[in-house]
């Protein structure tokens, strides 16, 4: 019979500082600190009319979006995305669960509460989204008006008012984006 060698396990003050060092995986620095616009990110800015607005020139990517919604967004931002989607007051009004009243009460610089600033958010990520899917805003526009199949016969539009709603919108454009049309 073979005598088998006995194997010594190692302990963590057995190995050389270099030995553990080599092991772990390093990354640079850069792929976590985005120093370059999303052009999503960008796009969804202008969307709301506010590029080159000091709060708004740190906004790099979907996460920086949240300081801004938690500190609310000017009453003017909506009103820019209203015009550009074709969506009146009282529309809005319903999509950020609010009054048109209300609405009309705050001044254009004036701050909306962090729920409603979310939604308005949302919605200039998604026509920003159609908008590079179909290619221009006015087709994009023309299909959120249209009764779909997808929506159960409904319009996109009918959906704005959830956050499930709008992702369902944003699946439906993946899709379409892909060529894939059920």
């Amino acid at each position: 019979m073979k005598k088998q060698a006995a194997t010594k396990t190692k302990k963590i003050s057995d190995y050389k500082t270099d030995d553990l060092t080599q092991n772990i995986v390093s990354e640079p620095y850069g792929v976590y600190g985005n120093y370059v616009q999303d052009p999503m990110a960008k796009r969804t800015i202008g969307l709301m009319g506010m590029l080159g607005k000091q709060d708004f020139a740190q906004i790099n990517n979907d996460n920086d979006f949240i300081s801004i919604i938690r500190n609310g967004i000017p009453k003017q931002a909506m009103t820019h995305l209203m015009d550009i989607a074709d969506i009146s007051l009282v529309e809005m009004a319903n999509i950020i669960h609010t009054t048109d009243r209300t609405l009309r009460r705050y001044t254009p610089t004036q701050k909306l509460p962090q729920d409603q600033s979310e939604g308005i958010v949302e919605m200039a990520m998604l026509y920003s989204r159609g908008e590079e899917v179909f290619g221009s805003m006015d087709e994009f526009r023309d299909w959120m008006n249209t009764k779909l199949q997808p929506f159960g016969n409904k319009k996109p539009k009918e959906f704005l008012d959830t956050s499930l709603g709008i992702g369902m919108i944003m699946d439906e454009l993946g899709r379409i984006q892909h060529g894939i049309f059920v």
